[in-house]
């Protein structure tokens, strides 16, 4: 329930409030959207063919990390091509629609991780990064996709890039939250 739940919010975020600015996520996600914006291939596709290494160094380093992710990683990516038709549903001004399209991805992934399956990518690696180093995953997370939207600076323009870098932080700091451990301080 949790990977259907938080891929149904990953396609809704993606499709409804980023696509129609053309921002970006960040990591996998993130240059499976450059593909899509450039050359019209399908997004969910795209992530699940750049995530397929990831996945098979899973397979060999972690189990079951491999099988928590696998299965997250097939279910978005069909659920943000399913939903690419919303794309023309949500037609909001580009804050709103980093402020809730980032907090719906964040919720989404949050939710995924907090029950440790992930939709493999850049969030499994933030898994092994997390585990080896005691690190908040989603301040890993954050870290990995602002690498990855600078890396695209030249080809998305100055307002893109800034609205995109906001998306990011939002859906860092919404994940950061959501997968904090209860019963900790503030």
């Amino acid at each position: 329930m949790v990977i259907f739940i938080g891929s149904l919010l990953l396609g809704i975020g993606i499709n409804g409030f980023l696509v129609p600015h053309r921002l970006l996520d960040g990591g996998i996600t993130g240059i499976a959207l450059i593909i899509h914006y450039y050359l019209d291939f399908p997004t969910g596709l795209c992530m699940f063919l750049i995530s397929l290494p990831l996945s098979f160094y899973a397979w060999y380093r972690e189990r079951d990390y491999f099988y928590n992710s696998i299965i997250g990683l097939i279910v978005a990516a069909a659920f943000i091509d399913w939903l690419a038709p919303i794309r023309t549903q949500f037609i909001l001004p580009i804050l709103p629609s980093v402020l809730l399209g980032g907090t719906l991805i964040g919720v989404g992934i949050g939710i995924m991780l907090r029950y440790q399956t992930s939709t493999g990518g850049t969030d499994l690696l933030a898994q092994f990064i997390s585990k080896a180093f005691s690190i908040n995953i989603g301040v890993i997370i954050l870290m990995i996709d602002g690498i990855i939207t600078a890396a695209a600076y030249g080809i998305l323009g100055v307002q893109v890039f800034l609205f995109s870098c906001l998306t990011i932080a939002v859906i860092g700091l919404v994940t950061s939250l959501i997968t904090r451990p209860i019963g900790r301080g503030t």
